[in-house]
């Protein structure tokens, strides 16, 4: 009996460390993937650093796509840097009480994919160099201009923006309409949401 509550407690340790989240850091399964984790800085629509860190961590499955992704798109000399990932419910509070527009941030109440690291911001970066392909617009440009529908671009940006999409949509993401850096994996229902804070994720 006593084993058996020694087990139970050891369940719920590892659970409130995050072990038991299946929450892995995103370099740890393809290391060529960039980062570029705007909210570990103050560039981002906050202007204030709000994770502790710069890393990226998926559910496993989501993360395992994510790198069947770069390894599709480094045929073309070309691969992902990651601007966002897993994000604690606590923190997309804190979105929403600056940007409540359901557009661009998901009210905390229904919660976001990101919440239930499934969901990832992204943009192509040339191998060679690690520099940024053009798009639409620069990330979190909450106007029209990061809407899919939005034409009004280079040809260039609109043809990488199709390139980012189809390539996502190939290893099981779907596009977010208002945001080309959004992806959310196929599967995000399998997952719940989470608050677990980045220093107590591996």
């Amino acid at each position: 009996m006593k084993l058996w509550l020694f087990i139970i407690v050891w369940i719920v340790a590892a659970v409130a460390r995050g072990q038991g989240t299946d929450l892995v850091a995103v370099t740890s399964v393809n290391s060529h993937i960039c980062l570029d984790i705007r909210y570990a800085t103050t560039n981002n629509f906050t202007g204030r650093q709000v994770y502790p860190g710069a890393k990226a961590f998926l559910r496993q499955a989501t993360a395992e796509k994510l790198a069947a992704v770069q390894a599709d798109l480094e045929r073309q000399h070309i691969g992902l840097k990651v601007y966002d990932a897993y994000r604690p419910l606590s923190v997309q509070r804190q979105f929403w009480a600056i940007m409540p527009d359901e557009r661009y941030v998901a009210n905390p109440i229904k919660g976001s994919r990101h919440n239930r690291g499934s969901a990832v911001d992204v943009t192509l970066v040339r191998l060679d160099t690690g520099a940024e392909l053009p798009m639409p617009s620069g990330y979190d440009d909450f106007s029209e201009r990061a809407h899919y529908a939005w034409t009004n671009a280079s040809l260039e940006a609109i043809q990488d923006r199709s390139l980012l999409r189809d390539t996502m949509l190939r290893h099981g993401f779907a596009p977010m309409p208002t945001e080309w850096w959004h992806f959310d994996d196929t599967n995000w229902l399998a997952y719940d949401e989470l608050d677990v804070p980045f220093s107590q994720l591996p």
